[in-house]
């Protein structure tokens, strides 16, 4: 279940309790998340390339397509990163000029390969400063797990995704059965890891990707994620599972 506390009267529902070996509280992550983001960019297109074995390109144009994303759309990447989802986005709808991407790290951003024309907005999930009804189509590619707070940022997708426009959030998820979780830890927490502190040029991309496989295995889970879109308002909530661990959920803006 997502972590839910009170501030200042207010519910705070993160996906994930804190995860005190990178920082003391709740209230420190997002500085925690900002100095590592930032300080592994440059590394970390080539460290994907890596641990997918060249095959990121391809599952997230198949991803976005079996989402609903056509030619012509209007389209929102929030969490772009280096734009990995972005570009494939571009590639589908077939004018760059129809792809925004929003991210909080000047860092990431600042190392994004893009078709020219895709337009880069720093920000965040929680406030999108975007105008309502804006898109036809918002994805989210793996930074679920680094939102402050899934209700808020869920509702300012609702408010930028016009009616009958779809919401994609593409996640790894911790595989159901034991063998398979326990070599994907394996994997992610200690080969990735060593191979990103052997090939790396910052001292921060090791432990981004050490961080990585925590938050997976903290993360809320595939139905508390759901719940969650449909309590800020989503219909037709539903989850494409590949390989036991590749989550895309998929849910649209009623009119």
């Amino acid at each position: 279940m997502t972590v839910t506390r009170q501030d200042e009267g207010a519910q705070i529902h993160a996906p994930h309790r804190p995860l005190t070996d990178y920082y003391a509280r709740e209230e420190d992550r997002r500085g925690w998340v900002s100095r590592v983001f930032n300080g592994s960019a440059a590394d970390y297109d080539r460290i994907e390339r890596l641990i997918g074995f060249g095959s990121g390109p391809w599952y997230r144009g198949e991803a976005l397509r079996r989402a609903g994303l056509q030619p012509g759309m209007r389209a929102l990447d929030v969490g772009t990163g280096t734009g990995l989802v972005a570009k494939e986005a571009a590639k589908i709808v077939g004018d760059p000029r129809h792809i925004t991407g929003i991210d909080p790290s000047p860092g990431m951003l600042g190392n994004a390969h893009l078709p020219a024309g895709v337009r880069l907005v720093r920000g965040r999930a929680e406030n999108l400063p975007f105008a309502a009804a804006r898109f036809d189509f918002i994805s989210m590619g793996y930074a679920l797990r680094h939102i402050a707070d899934l209700s808020v940022a869920f509702a300012e997708c609702l408010r930028v995704l016009r009616p009958g426009g779809t919401f994609c959030i593409l996640e790894i998820t911790r595989p159901e059965k034991r063998l398979h979780a326990a070599l994907l830890k394996a994997y992610l927490r200690s080969v990735v890891p060593w191979l990103a502190k052997l090939s790396s040029r910052n001292a921060d991309t090791p432990a981004l990707w050490t961080y990585y496989w925590d938050t997976i295995e903290a993360c809320a889970s595939a139905d508390a994620v759901q719940q969650c879109l449909r309590g800020t308002g989503f219909a037709r909530v539903d989850r494409h599972l590949s390989l036991g661990m590749f989550s895309e959920y998929r849910a649209i803006k009623t009119a």
